[in-house]
């Protein structure tokens, strides 16, 4: 019984020391913080959803994919094949997401946009029309993600550095 938990323990630890996994989700979710930032300077108004939200400026997916990306190529050498997959999986959820969910937006407020009386039975609730991103939007995504998670990784290390490090410092 004491062997699974010992096991989950080091893989806790191994999570925790994985540099660029969190340095891409903390890009992520500065990308995603700054949305409240913007909704507060640019539209003058407090919506915590905005946190939970797809779509809007900028696009968080593609600051986790960029950063961590980036990550990969810093710590294993941007000629490493895992920087060629994690950089080609970065390309297509930001194809994706200019592309394909944005289109899907877009029909969706043409179907929410229909009376009533085109359906036989009106839908319960109106689709959701923010799914995708403005070129714009992935752009500055894609160039916060490794502007975060470059510096991150090269001056402060992973969260388990960070933490072992302010243990040493407290005491």
């Amino acid at each position: 019984m004491a062997m699974p938990l010992i096991a989950s323990a080091a893989s806790a630890v191994q999570l925790l020391d994985n540099q660029v996994l969190a340095w891409g989700l903390i890009a992520c979710g500065l990308a995603q913080l700054s949305k409240l930032l913007i909704e507060l300077v640019v539209h003058r108004r407090w919506r915590p959803a905005v946190l939970i939200e797809t779509g809007g400026m900028p696009s968080s997916h593609s600051a986790l994919v960029t950063g961590t990306a980036a990550g990969v190529g810093w710590q294993n050498g941007f000629n490493d094949p895992l920087f060629a997959l994690a950089a080609t999986v970065a390309f297509v959820v930001m194809y994706d997401a200019s592309g394909i969910r944005r289109a899907a937006g877009f029909t969706a407020a043409r179907v929410n946009a229909l009376p009533n009386e085109a359906w036989d039975e009106p839908p319960a609730k109106a689709l959701k029309e923010t799914l995708g991103h403005s070129r714009l939007e992935v752009l500055v995504g894609s160039l916060l993600g490794p502007a975060i998670a470059l510096p991150g990784l090269a001056l402060l290390g992973s969260p388990l550095e960070v933490a072992q490090r302010i243990g040493q410092a407290i005491g």
